[in-house]
């Protein structure tokens, strides 16, 4: 039971799970017996703390955001992945660190999380936003792909104070690719250090779509997991008012549709680290760091690098060094 807990945790795919774990099949049959040591090699692959295979049963391992749902709004029947686990803890470990980091400074709240309700009319919320945001017509004119949608959209959050982490894989680990089918974002709502996930894995629209809607649930001041498809039928009032709210702020039907499809080829290491990690959170923590208030263990801890040479060349594609 607890190898096939395993395995479903995993996320990993059936067409590359037999020759990954050619034994696996023999083992839940109880024909062989897995070594010591093979038992750490599969836990190691699996992203599964070892000491979870000498449990009774399979632990209850909670997803620590309300409401989680699916896409299409199913409820979790089965685990969440370890990708997905992995990638809230991260980001919890970096809000904390963001936290801390304001509160030790004096810096102020920011003013906006919290001001809503799903009570409020969308389209009152869309225009607070839209004024936080700068995200006027004239501005939306100018863009003419999805990507120069979301990068405006993102730098805009993040001047007014927003963690934007945009990522589709686990940390740096190109090998651990995150499903937009399992989840295509977050928020985690805190007046000292608002941030938003978007699974960098789904389409620059889809992408856009979600930062606008894990946005307003910082309006709403509420932390969550959900589904943003805006196609898809809502049962929960929250996820609708996000969805109703996004539109909203995104803005007339033929802007959208003006938009080009996203742009070809491949940004370089220290392009797409920034966005991954967050340039406002990067900046700060490398800020930090260099003043001597972070060790530079914590900092390598919560930026996912190993090189003093990475840290360095963040810092001069952030303009810090």
């Amino acid at each position: 039971m607890l190898l096939q807990w395993a395995r479903a945790r995993s996320g990993i795919g059936d067409d590359v799970w037999d020759s990954r774990f050619p034994r696996f099949d023999a083992w839940v049959a109880g024909e062989i017996r897995p070594t010591l040591r093979q038992l750490e090699e599969f836990a190691r692959k699996t992203y599964t703390p070892v000491g979870f295979f000498f449990l009774d049963e399979p632990p209850t391992e909670d997803v620590p955001i309300p409401d989680f749902r699916t896409v299409g709004d199913r409820p979790v029947s089965a685990p969440v992945t370890a990708d997905l686990l992995d990638t809230l803890y991260i980001c919890q470990a970096r809000q904390e660190w963001y936290r801390d980091s304001q509160l030790l400074n004096g810096e102020a709240p920011l003013d906006f999380v919290g001001t809503a309700t799903v009570a409020t009319p969308p389209v009152e919320v869309a225009a607070s936003m839209r004024e936080q945001l700068e995200w006027t017509p004239h501005m939306r004119q100018r863009l003419r792909t999805w990507d120069d949608a979301l990068t405006t959209l993102r730098e805009n959050a993040e001047a007014v104070g927003v963690l934007v982490m945009i990522s589709g894989i686990v940390g740096s680990n190109t090998h651990r690719k995150l499903d937009s089918a399992e989840f295509r974002g977050f928020a985690l709502a805190d007046p000292y250090a608002a941030l938003v996930f978007v699974n960098g894995a789904d389409s620059k629209a889809a992408q856009v779509f979600t930062l606008a809607h894990e946005l307003a649930h910082l309006w709403l001041g509420s932390t969550a997991l959900s589904d943003v498809d805006p196609a898809s039928a809502r049962s929960f009032d929250e996820e609708r008012w996000c969805s109703e709210v996004a539109t909203e702020l995104l803005g007339e039907h033929q802007w959208a549709a003006a938009l080009v499809a996203e742009r070809g080829g491949r940004a370089d290491y220290y392009t797409t680290k920034p966005v991954q990690v967050g340039k406002r959170f990067a900046r700060e923590l490398i800020a930090s760091t260099l003043e001597g208030h972070t060790t530079y263990t914590e900092t390598f801890r919560l930026l996912d690098v190993k090189k003093t040479s990475t840290f360095e060349g963040l810092g001069q594609q952030l303009g810090i060094l």
